[in-house]
């Protein structure tokens, strides 16, 4: 499947543009603008540094940084000297962080020193002793390289201009012939992502995404005239692919933001006549609320991806479309890449708001009973499988768990629930399984319990959703003490701050003497749920 499309390596991609649209402004941030040829040759700079400093093809590469021009120039220099990408969410905290550099077993890490409030370079010190695996893994911490983007440079680290000069010696050849010598079929990036097991796992892609790339940008009708909007994450595979990727398949220019505020990125859209805008309903509902407060002139935006389908998003996905651009509705998953479903251009504004795309190219859907495996007729609920040129090479590491999400014949699993229309859209109307989908984030609810089962006083814990108005739904946990204890729901909350990201920490807390239990010895979280809506519902 694909055979057709001549294969590129993502490194090569930013050469190519630089080529094709060397002197067109690529990139505003902060005031600041570049064109292809600047960020090519920036891009080209740190990868002679990161080749001066030892890495290898094949070696994963971390990286712990917001949105600036360094995640840019990071990215592009790690993959086109061969090594993996591991991008790592700016929200983790220790423990999370210090889990994946251990299991992707990450040789270097790049991050910025610090964004705002947040020490991640103290965050770094803290790693060694939380890294799992033992002391065989703390000793190997002690020999990650860092490089650090901004800020002072501590003694035990690489400031990003000391990564730059030690590829001053390496020749221009030698970067040659690294990119020239990167497999497009072999492994790129790492896409963390939470799943059954209660901790991430890495989904591994290879350099197909460019395909996906371009089918999505024929489908939106992206060109050099865009400018790209981007405020959502670039660790995310959202942002990853329809911010720096695409501005680098397409020549469109991208505005880019460290973080997502709503007033800022308004602000951005009418002064730099942003085109497209994407996100989840929480981003476009906080949009329009603020465009509400202090409206802003949005009339060059035209389109963007809003993904919907399920009931509560289908009122935000309606008025966004009066108020900021005729958006398009799609679904993915860090498994099979973003856009698997996509509306057009010219559907219509049901298709748009209640459904989730139609097929992509080179992508297969089906909706199957999860009992049978039977395919479900047309609007009959079941679980949706995807099967394409971009499916996941596999978990890194977690060959069990690889072996669960993709069968024999290649299907992907996702755990989500959906429906084929009549009209062949898809239409996604929630999970599976239990993952808590909070503000655009999935959290798995095993691994918060795993955290709070190690926290002194808590014997048993077990974590579910509750209905929140702007975030979709957040985590409620409920804990039995541990005999003797006086635990406090205060006392639980402060110490998971600073330990795991703030979108995993449970809203409330909710003590227990026992759990309602199935015949099997499993906590029904159905019941818990109910009893979360009846207690919080009253308080």
């Amino acid at each position: 499947m694909g055979d057709w499309f001549p294969k590129q390596t993502l490194g090569s991609l930013p050469e190519r543009a630089a080529e094709r649209w060397g002197a067109r402004e690529a990139l505003y941030f902060k005031g600041q603008r570049w064109s292809f040829a600047e960020l090519s040759a920036g891009i080209d700079r740190l990868a002679h540094g990161l080749i001066g400093l030892g890495v290898r093809p094949g070696e994963r590469v971390a990286l712990w940084m917001v949105n600036r021009p360094e995640f840019i120039e990071a990215m592009f220099a790690v993959m086109k000297i061969g090594a993996v990408l591991v991008p790592i969410n700016t929200r983790l905290r220790t423990e999370d962080a210090a889990y994946i550099l251990g299991q992707s077993d990450s040789a270097a890490l790049l991050i910025a020193e610090r964004s705002g409030p947040v020490d991640y370079l103290g965050m770094v010190k803290e790693l060694a002793p939380s890294l799992r695996g033992g002391a065989a893994s703390e000793e190997r911490f002690k020999h990650l390289r860092l490089v650090v983007a901004a800020g002072d440079p501590r003694p035990e680290t690489l400031h990003w201009m000391d990564a730059v000069a030690a590829g001053l010696g390496v020749h221009e050849s030698a970067l040659r012939s690294r990119s020239a010598a990167v497999d497009p079929d072999a492994t790129a990036f790492f896409m963390y992502t939470s799943g059954t097991t209660g901790f991430p796992k890495g989904a591994m892609h290879g350099h197909a995404i460019v395909r996906n790339l371009v089918d999505r940008a024929f489908r939106m009708a992206i060109t050099p005239a865009d400018t790209i909007m981007m405020y959502l994450p670039l660790f995310h595979l959202f942002g990853f692919s329809d911010g720096a990727l695409m501005s680098m398949v397409t020549g469109a220019r991208q505005v880019l933001t460290e973080t997502f505020d709503p007033d800022e990125s308004l602000a951005l859209v009418e002064q730099e006549r942003a085109t497209i805008l994407h996100g989840f309903d929480t981003h476009f509902k906080e949009l329009m609320e603020a465009h509400a407060r202090c409206p802003r002139d949005v009339s060059s935006v035209r389109t963007g991806i809003l993904a919907t389908g399920m009931s509560s998003s289908v009122p935000i996905a309606r008025k966004a479309r009066t108020v900021l651009g005729r958006f398009l509705s799609g679904y993915g998953m860090s498994e099979f890449g973003v856009g698997a479903a996509l509306s057009a251009l010219d559907s219509t504004e049901e298709q748009c708001t209640e459904a989730s795309g139609f097929p992509a190219p080179g992508y297969e859907i089906r909706v199957v009973d999860p009992e049978s495996g039977r395919d479900q007729p047309p609007g009959v609920p079941g679980e949706i499988l995807v099967r394409s040129y971009m499916t996941m090479q596999g978990y890194y590491g977690r060959p069990a768990e690889t072996a669960q999400a993709l069968d024999r014949d290649g299907w992907l699993h996702s755990g989500d629930m959906g429906l084929m229309r009549a009209d062949g859209h898809l239409r996604f109307i929630g999970r599976y399984k239990d993952m808590l989908k909070i503000g655009g984030e999935n959290v798995d609810p095993m691994e918060v319990e795993a955290f709070l089962m190690s926290l002194a006083g808590i014997n048993l814990a077990a974590v579910v959703s509750f209905p929140d108005a702007r975030l979709s739904e957040v985590g409620v946990a409920f804990v039995r003490r541990e005999p003797g204890h006086a635990l406090t729901d205060v006392e639980v909350l402060a110490q998971c701050k600073g330990r795991i990201a703030s979108f995993k920490i449970p809203r409330h807390v909710i003590f227990v003497d026992d759990f309602p239990m199935t015949s099997s010895g499993k906590i029904q979280k159905v019941k818990l749920r109910e009893e979360a809506l009846r207690r919080l519902a009253r308080a």
